[in-house]
């Protein structure tokens, strides 16, 4: 019925309907001369599709993509590039479902991923495609197609948000942009790598402590093991009811908290008074900002608590600290050791 009258009052404007697809998210940068397609690296999310790009954790080179999603990926830029007759830089969004790879976007212009991959590989791409589009050729330059050989460390990106500063405003992850700034950590080891970006881009990761879990349904069956784990390396664990009973029936002990104003020390009041060190909280679409979840996320922000609204990341900050539990050293070179270049690096 709504469909039939939203027609009806616009005829000339369809009804588009979208379908969500949950997968792993990449991101590619490359140059194009309309004959030939560099591609100096690409770059695996994080977070699974749905959270927007500048707020996702960027990963080069990827961790996880197997060499023929990667070839695929490649190939689709250089056909996309060609086909659309780009001449200078292109960045494309992909999604990975299931082995398969699907376009999200393509843009035929500069992104904000550039500078960190010009860093990162030590290819001047504001350079190249400024040469390309005063008339030069890629094959002139001493370019050829194809994907340039990824360099023997890791380099994470990571997002910068200031919901300290900004009143009122959900710091939940989506598909709307809310990073005002992003930092990169670089290491020969991915784990160094992203504690190295974490801790640059101002977040305070507990080594120990006390951890809330506050989830979604649809997250709880995931947040089961996510749980288990930090169990493992003696956090304590305290959650929602509904949250709690589902570690419950799994064997995993969680203290329940209650909600916001339902029991004499509520979960407001035991972050602010220090007793809870990091919170994962995933929240339901369509929440307002008189709901718990908005409550307890921006009562973090304001006591400097850290709070995952991704899963995704959670698993990967808990990686990250159980490589660091073992291997503590971490170690700062300036990123000319990493990918040589000299003071011009751009």
């Amino acid at each position: 019925m709504f469909t039939a009258n939203a027609v009806k009052v616009t005829p000339d404007h369809p009804v588009l309907v979208d379908r969500y697809m949950q997968g792993t998210e990449v991101e590619v940068d490359a140059i194009s001369d309309a004959a030939d397609v560099v591609i100096p690296g690409i770059m695996e999310h994080v977070e699974r599709a749905g959270v927007h790009s500048g707020d996702s954790i960027a990963v080069y080179p990827p961790q996880t993509l197997p060499s023929r999603v990667i070839y695929t990926i490649s190939d689709y830029t250089k056909r996309l590039a060609l086909a659309l007759h780009v001449k200078g830089l292109l960045n494309i969004q992909y999604v990975v479902v299931e082995g398969q790879v699907y376009v999200i976007e393509v843009n035929p212009r500069s992104s904000r991923t550039v500078p960190f991959l010009s860093k990162v590989t030590n290819i001047k791409m504001v350079n190249i495609a400024t040469r390309v589009a005063l008339g030069h050729t890629l094959k002139e330059m001493g370019w050829h197609s194809g994907l340039i050989e990824p360099k023997p460390y890791t380099a994470v990106k990571a997002p910068v948000f200031s919901f300290a500063k900004m009143q009122d405003v959900d710091i939940s992850l989506g598909p709307e942009m809310k990073s005002t700034g992003e930092v990169m950590g670089i290491d020969y080891h991915y784990a160094r790598a992203l504690y190295k970006a974490i801790v640059g881009a101002g977040m305070s990761i507990p080594k120990n402590g006390c951890i809330l879990f506050t989830v979604a349904d649809k997250d709880k069956d995931e947040m089961k093991q996510l749980a288990r784990a930090f169990s493992d390396l003696n956090f304590e664990i305290v959650a929602t009811e509904g949250t709690a009973r589902a570690l419950e029936s799994v064997g995993i002990r969680a203290e329940i908290v209650g909600k916001v104003h339902q029991r004499s020390v509520d979960i407001i009041e035991r972050i602010k008074s220090g007793k809870i060190d990091m919170v994962v909280n995933t929240h339901t679409p369509g929440q307002h900002v008189l709901r718990d979840g908005f409550k307890i996320r921006r009562a973090t922000v304001e006591h400097g608590i850290p709070c995952l609204t991704s899963l995704d990341t959670a698993w990967e900050v808990l990686r990250m600290l159980s490589f660091m539990r073992d291997r503590r050293l971490v170690y700062s070179l300036a990123i000319q050791d990493y990918v040589g270049g000299g003071d011009d690096l751009a």
